[in-house]
């Protein structure tokens, strides 16, 4: 297998088009498996024909039977593999120029209600651990953020006076993301816990700490969000894409516009956001089987 060329691709990835870490992996990831295949078939990645791309979606689908999202995200990649080797003219045609992407069906991303919400903000907290998980809640509900974003918050990248944050999103874009009074009391009431708990030691800048004072990781967010669940009884499993989902789905259903939803979600493409309509569309569709006299 060509392992040079597979780095160069993810020098590509991460310098000229800068997606995420995560991203470049899973590229990564694909475009290896697509390598070790023309490395069985005997023939150069330089040198693969449409045939050979036609075969290689025939072993995901049929040999491998990988999910149809499995077969997509796998041909995109190797996609996006050949147009990096046209655009560093290591080749004269892409084999993957008539390959059709199939149409997956969209998945309606699941939300929680606004009793659930109430009930997890409600919530008793005492200690610093427990104060801290119901601010990651409150701010994630309030902002829409990723994970990597709510991890990535610096104490300088927000402001509880005039109510908004600084969110780093892909690619390190950044936008401003307003949050309402009553989350950034919560956050003031957190930092006000946090100088006392960190008082005369040397801690990270990020807004979340664990125990250490260091940067919060990602596993001890899904642990303590899904522990918080377990205590509030939410019967669903909590995690932090939940809460994006939550925060677009109820924002859209209090009459916000997708242009708006899509600024503050850090879409790069409205499409992206639209699968949220089809959420709302679900939820009209619920209230008229429920209040229509004929049901």
């Amino acid at each position: 297998m060509d392992r040079v060329l597979l780095e160069d691709f993810v020098n590509h990835l991460s310098f000229e088009r800068q997606l995420s870490k995560n991203t470049q992996a899973a590229y990564a990831s694909d475009v290896q498996h697509f390598l070790e295949y023309c490395e069985v078939n005997e023939v150069l990645p330089q040198d693969v024909t449409d045939r050979l791309i036609d075969q290689y979606n025939y072993q995901l689908k049929n040999v491998e039977g990988l999910s149809a999202a499995s077969v997509f995200r796998k041909m995109e990649a190797v996609k996006s593999f050949y147009k990096f080797l046209l655009l560093e003219q290591r080749i004269q045609d892409d084999p993957t120029r008539f390959l059709k992407s199939p149409k997956l069906p969209a998945s309606l991303p699941e939300q929680l209600t606004r009793e659930e919400m109430e009930r997890l903000l409600s919530y008793p907290a005492e200690k610093f651990d427990e104060v801290r998980t119901l601010t990651i809640v409150e701010l994630l509900y309030a902002a829409g953020l990723r994970v990597s974003e709510l991890l990535g918050l610096r104490l300088e990248n927000i402001n509880t006076d005039e109510g908004w944050i600084l969110a780093f999103g892909k690619g390190g874009k950044q936008r401003f993301v307003p949050i309402h009074p009553a989350c950034c009391q919560r956050l003031k009431e957190y930092l006000s816990l946090r100088t006392a708990h960190f008082v005369g030691k040397e801690v990270d800048s990020e807004v979340f700490l664990n125990n250490r004072g260091k940067k919060l990781s990602r596993v001890s967010v899904w642990r303590d969000l899904a522990a918080l669940g377990r205590k509030a009884n939410i019967s669903r499993p909590l995690h932090p894409h939940l809460f994006r989902h939550t925060f677009a789905s109820h924002l859209l259903q209090g009459g916000a516009d997708l242009r708006s939803l899509q600024e503050m979600l850090g879409h790069a493409n409205l499409t992206t956001t639209q699968i949220y309509t089809h959420l709302d569309v679900k939820d009209l569709k619920n209230k008229h089987k429920k209040f229509h006299p004929r049901g």
